[in-house]
């Protein structure tokens, strides 16, 4: 009798350590759904979608996403509510896509637990603040075609840069600066920046939001100076012929 317990006993066992061990091989296609041409993996919640083909981010991963792999594959633009449900995401790799545009707001649903944030490698020519929220991540944003002007600025300013690659942020193209050429110049791209790292324009001096608040400076001014040119117009072409009209009244 204890004999053939003992064998029921090691025969449940068997089977449960079965169970579990098809579950950590299978975690998220038995519970969750792995993305078509990913790979997921349930100890370290981690899904592999590296060089899978995809044209786009994937609309079914697994809620536990800790770690997102998307790297190599030939995504051009990310959604607003791309990473929106992944609340325990700490690591996303995007790098060595096409990306050449975020939605508004497209990374501000990210975790408040992201770690890592990899942009480099793709083709992005402008960003804002906005479309990244207020993500504290170390971020990644080598090896883009940017251009040079006050929204890139500010935005990474306001970023976890990774200080390794900081320099490898290099302007494609490039707003005019302030005390670049004459006030009254179009502020068209400037040449003389390309190929050079944005962070080494910065700390020599140069400041593309000083030009942007110039332009409007000057844009104000000119209106000012039309509306009392409006002004006088009126007083001297209209009130002489107003004391006419007095006068001949009389």
């Amino acid at each position: 009798m204890s004999t053939d317990l003992r064998a029921d006993n090691e025969c449940v066992g068997a089977i449960c350590w079965l169970c579990a061990l098809l579950s950590a091989s299978l975690w998220v296609q038995v519970c969750a759904g792995c993305p078509e041409g990913c790979k997921c993996a349930w100890e370290s919640k981690t899904v592999l979608c590296v060089s899978a083909g995809l044209l786009e981010v994937p609309r079914d991963l697994p809620l536990e996403t800790v770690s997102l792999h998307l790297d190599h594959n030939f995504i051009n633009s990310i959604p607003e509510d791309a990473f929106q449900d992944l609340l325990h995401l700490q690591a996303l790799h995007l790098s060595h896509n096409k990306i050449d545009s975020l939605a508004s707001g497209a990374l501000r649903h990210l975790s408040t637990e992201l770690r890592l944030l990899d942009l480099s490698y793709n083709q992005l020519r402008y960003a804002r603040q906005e479309e990244f929220g207020v993500t504290r991540a170390k971020t990644r944003l080598y090896h883009n075609p940017w251009h040079c002007d006050c929204s890139l600025q500010q935005l990474i300013e306001s970023l976890n840069l990774e200080p390794e690659t900081v320099h490898e942020i290099v302007c494609k193209s490039s707003a005019r600066g302030t005390n670049e050429g004459s006030r009254w110049e179009e502020a068209g791209p400037v040449t003389g920046h390309v190929g050079q790292p944005l962070v080494k324009l910065l700390d020599s001096g140069v400041n593309f939001c000083s030009l942007q608040r110039r332009t409007i400076d000057v844009a104000m001014l000119i209106i000012m100076f039309v509306w009392f040119f409006m002004v006088i117009g009126y007083v001297v072409y209209y009130m002489p012929m107003g004391k006419l009209c007095l006068w001949g009244g009389h």
